[in-house]
């Protein structure tokens, strides 16, 4: 057989061999692949396994425990104001720290002498002290060099060089408005408990036992709050005030649009001196600046009393007309005598008399009333109790025990005898121009369905009639710097002379200042009240230290500040309709 056959006979056979190994090839990848496809299907049911597992066990055990977003919460929540505004909140700061122990077993804790460590910081903290720095250094005692760094000022005191300068991360509470709102949030301790007002009674909720923050929302309008702080500050300075208070409240829900004792602090820096004065300092009259005079301290408010003891004459019947004229001549009870600052006439009408503020008609008024259903009114709108409101900071009015005789009826009447603080007049005032219903005030936001019913003070006529006397104080009277054109305010001065220390006699060298007002009167939505502690007569009032002179203006241009940013534009088209009551006004006003 040639090689030729030979190979054409082999030919098939190597064919078939080779089709059978591909085949086979084939059979095994196709396994593989399957086998792959198994072990990928099983690795993924496995994992989906562990994953609902997983599910499981944290709704079940861990459905208390903390979440991807409360880790991402800050250790203490956030304040806001009512539209979202942060008021206080929490900030990771550097530090500058000194650590002995970062070169542990080198034998040193400096590579450079203390003196030249601590000059290199001084070239990036100008302000630091060289001397106290070095002195630290050289001890080998940990300790803080500085406390809140910029990051910048981290990278640089990295190339100085030496491992014990550390820069830790921290936690602070930190107050972006800086002293706006100081008496409403109070400070934080260094152990991170709230301390005075919303800081300290919120502490729970901003700080709760599970470590998770919840933010809380307050009343405030801080753009409201600022102009209040502002516009206060500038009376204060022009009238040389000692202090003062001002309040803007809803009248339809209580809540505190803005609150403000100043002086004030600075919530992020606080000092001792600020919480707690030195005895003497208090002895002596001095407050500390966390004091809040507008819910803490009590002051006989003078002859912002009067509007609210003629509502009460109304709604009791024993004024029914008010072009009733009272005698305008001293009274003699005993041997005290009840006097007008000026000679206003032989007698005066109701309207007249508040209009020029005459002490000795609203004690005839007030004597007419009678010691009880006075009592009674003044105890409905809470002047016998601490004001109501969220704050711990909350003055104990002075109200006189017993049966009030017949000269302490009178002198109540017109605004002495009885010391509340300016937020019991705010809330009162509230109740005189809404309708007559009287209700708390709080520092937290509310919905429409959380604003509590209140209690029926005043009649609503006797509410409607006390809006166009407010207002005729506004027009001809007291309150005509307050007058803002096209507002409609309405309100009432009041200016007191301080009792002397220890209950003694009135200081005539000292009065207490005070401007209660609303807008619009047409439909009063809110109340300014603007108090000033013991002005002076300078050349900016005209050198006068009455409210006509110096509380009322700051309420005139407080309102215009606020208005349009509560919704309320002027419109000097529109007023409350006085046509009633001008006939018994037949001239116009003087001063206080």
């Amino acid at each position: 057989m040639s090689v030729s056959a030979a190979a054409s006979l082999s030919a098939p056979a190597t064919i078939a061999t080779g089709r059978r190994r591909l085949v086979n090839t084939r059979e095994r990848s196709l396994l593989v692949a399957k086998w792959r496809a198994i072990w990928v299907l099983v690795l993924f049911g496995l994992v989906a396994f562990a994953s609902i597992a997983r599910l499981a066990w944290l709704g079940v055990f861990a459905a208390h425990g903390p979440t991807l977003d409360d880790s991402l919460l800050p250790a203490r929540g956030e304040i806001v104001d009512r539209n979202g505004i942060p008021l206080a909140r929490e900030i990771s700061t550097y530090s500058l720290w000194f650590n002995p122990k970062a070169m542990r077993g080198v034998g040193t804790t400096l590579t450079k002498p203390p003196r030249e460590v601590a000059e290199a910081l001084h070239a990036i903290f100008p302000d630091l002290d060289v001397g106290a720095v070095t002195a630290l250094l050289a001890s080998g005692k940990p300790g803080f060099i500085r406390k809140q760094i910029l990051p910048e000022d981290v990278n640089r005191v990295k190339d100085i060089g030496e491992p014990a300068l550390e820069a830790p991360v921290q936690t602070k509470r930190y107050y972006p408005q800086g002293s706006m709102g100081a008496h409403i949030l109070g400070f934080v301790s260094s152990s991170g408990n709230g301390q005075f007002a919303m800081e300290q009674v919120l502490n729970e909720r901003l700080r709760s036992k599970d470590g998770r923050a919840a933010a809380s929302t307050l009343s405030i309008d801080a753009r409201v709050q600022g102009a209040l702080e502002d516009e206060l500050g500038r009376g204060m300075a022009l009238s040389e005030a000692k202090g003062g208070a001002g309040i803007v409240l809803d009248v339809e829900t209580g809540e505190v649009l803005a609150l403000c004792s100043l002086p004030s602090f600075d919530p992020n820096s606080v000092s001792p001196a600020d919480v707690q004065l030195p005895k003497a300092r208090e002895q002596a009259g001095e407050m500390p600046r966390a004091f809040n005079r507008a819910t803490n301290q009590v002051y006989e408010l003078g002859s912002t009393f009067k509007p609210l003891v003629v509502a009460a004459a109304i709604d009791a019947g024993t004024v029914t007309n008010l072009a009733r004229r009272f005698p305008a001549a001293p009274l003699h009870i005993g041997k005290f005598t009840i006097h007008d600052d000026e000679n206003l006439g032989s007698s005066l009408n109701v309207a007249e008399a508040l209009i020029h503020s005459s002490n000795i008609v609203s004690a005839q008024i007030g004597a007419e009333l009678g010691a009880d259903r006075l009592r009674a009114k003044l105890e409905m709108l809470g002047f016998h109790a601490r004001p109501q409101i969220e704050l711990n900071e909350r003055g104990r009015p002075i109200w006189p025990v017993g049966e009030w005789a017949k000269l302490t009826t009178m002198t109540v009447s017109f605004g002495h005898g009885v010391a509340v603080t300016p937020l019991h007049l705010a809330s009162a005032y509230a109740a005189l121009v809404n309708g007559g219903v009287w209700r708390p005030a709080t520092l937290m936001r509310l919905t429409p369905g959380q604003v509590p019913a209140g209690r029926q003070v005043f009649k609503p006529e006797t509410s409607a009639t006390m809006r166009k006397l407010l207002r005729m104080i506004a027009v001809y009277g007291t309150g005509r710097s307050a007058n803002a054109a096209g507002f409609r305010v309405g309100g009432k001065t009041g200016s007191a002379e301080k009792a002397g220390r220890g209950g003694g006699r009135y200081d005539k060298s000292a009065v207490i200042a005070t401007f209660a007002s609303a807008f619009p009167m047409d439909h009063p939505r809110y109340v300014v009240l603007a108090m000033l502690d013991e002005p002076q007569k300078t050349q900016a009032t005209s050198y006068q230290r009455t409210a006509a002179w110096n509380a009322a203006p700051v309420v005139g241009r407080v309102i215009p500040r606020i208005g349009p940013m509560l919704g309320i534009m002027p419109d000097e088209h529109r007023d409350i309709d006085l046509s009633d009551l001008k006939p018994l006004i037949p001239g116009k006003a003087s001063g206080e």
